[in-house]
């Protein structure tokens, strides 16, 4: 069978990747096309554009860009026919996606969708264009399953994938780990500011202003596969901080506390077991738009999911050093944590067992043998 992936950002990257593992095993002459990363490149397939080319945050930055998203449309557009897939998955990417989903019914292709559009966080008139266009549309979290329902929508439930991408990875014995990044004995706290550059400039310089407050701990910075050290370098300054790229995973797995932009990320750092305060700050346009249609009471996926405040989120004008200051001397303290632990244990039994890529791949291979 011919399969066409697209998928966007780092996360889509990974998912895509696992999934592809699971497609080649359910179809050993799979010829896969995709839109993605270096992960979903190591594992086979042709890759067509790398999400680093596509990497636009918020609204006014792809309006800024609108010329380029337009271009890699029509010519998605294009290597589609050319490649005459049995079936196109989108991952998660809603922007580019929905909008390709719509084009690919027109022209009678098969569409399934993995990694649902937030359409329940805003714009829900967005389920009616889903109905007409996607074919079979798989969901990562419980409330979602739900949310369609009362839209007379039928979708699978698969689980999360972050569950199977944390439990596979690359095991890394903690003292190698720490040997081979020069890092000490002082417990860590990781710092996660985002993979775009205007994430990572708006909220870098605030996490790292808290240096010299909590000196008693070391603060390693996940750099994101996007960028290069490079540009970091120009945030961190003469700060001393430890930075590693590309090992995310592996710096949770010994990290005491995390700071960490909203986003998959928040998520990652729950299953990992680190307490964490939830940081965001955009482009001033793109969140007063942001504010206007979003209907969420939180925006990190630990308190959607809990459907309560779990982890604290620092928003905008509070993201301040004064108020992260309190924050994180709050995860610090040992009646906090315990109470944190117990609730990211009840996290991980709602999101489910191992095995969303299996699913998803077994379900697509037979509905196109069928």
């Amino acid at each position: 069978m011919k399969y066409y992936i697209i998928a966007g950002e780092a996360s889509g990257d990974l998912h895509g990747s696992n999934l592809m593992k699971e497609l080649y095993k359910e179809d050993a002459q799979a010829d896969i096309r995709f839109w993605g990363g270096d992960l979903m490149q190591n594992v086979g397939g042709t890759l067509v554009s790398h999400y680093k080319e596509r990497a636009f945050m918020g609204f006014f930055e792809v309006l800024k860009n609108l010329s380029k998203v337009l271009g890699f449309m029509k010519f998605c557009k294009n290597d589609i026919v050319d490649f005459k897939p049995d079936v196109l998955i989108f991952i998660d990417n809603s922007g580019f996606n929905l909008r390709i989903a719509k084009w690919a019914k027109l022209q009678g292709f098969k569409t399934n969708y993995y990694i649902s559009p937030q359409v329940w966080a805003s714009r829900a008139g967005r389920v009616k264009d889903i109905k007409r266009d996607i074919d079979k549309m798989f969901v990562i979290l419980p409330f979602e399953k739900e949310f369609y329902k009362k839209h007379d929508y039928e979708v699978s439930f698969v689980g999360h994938p972050l569950i199977d991408a944390i439990a596979d990875r690359n095991q890394v014995g903690i003292q190698k780990f720490r040997e081979e990044h020069n890092l000490g004995a002082k417990p860590i706290i990781a710092l996660l500011p985002g993979s775009r550059k205007q994430e990572i400039t708006k909220m870098l310089s605030v996490m790292l202003s808290l240096v010299d407050d909590f000196s008693e701990y070391q603060f390693v910075i996940a750099g994101a596969p996007s960028q290069d050290f490079s540009f970091y370098q120009q945030i961190i300054g003469d700060r001393e901080v430890r930075f590693i790229n590309n090992k995310t995973y592996d710096l949770l797995s010994i990290s005491y506390a995390a700071l960490v932009a909203s986003g998959t990320a928040t998520l990652e750092t729950a299953l990992f077991k680190v307490p964490q305060v939830v940081c965001y700050k955009g482009g001033t346009i793109s969140y007063q738009i942001a504010k206007r249609i979003i209907t969420l009471k939180f925006i990190s996926l630990v308190n959607l999911i809990m459907d309560k405040e779990v982890v604290t989120e620092l928003i905008q004008n509070d993201f301040t050093k004064e108020k992260l200051v309190v924050e994180l001397r709050k995860i610090l303290d040992a009646k906090n944590r315990e109470k944190l632990f117990l609730e990211y244990f009840e996290l991980e039994k709602i999101l489910g067992g191992k095995g969303a890529s299996k699913k998803v791949a077994k379900s697509i291979y037979k509905n196109l043998k069928n």
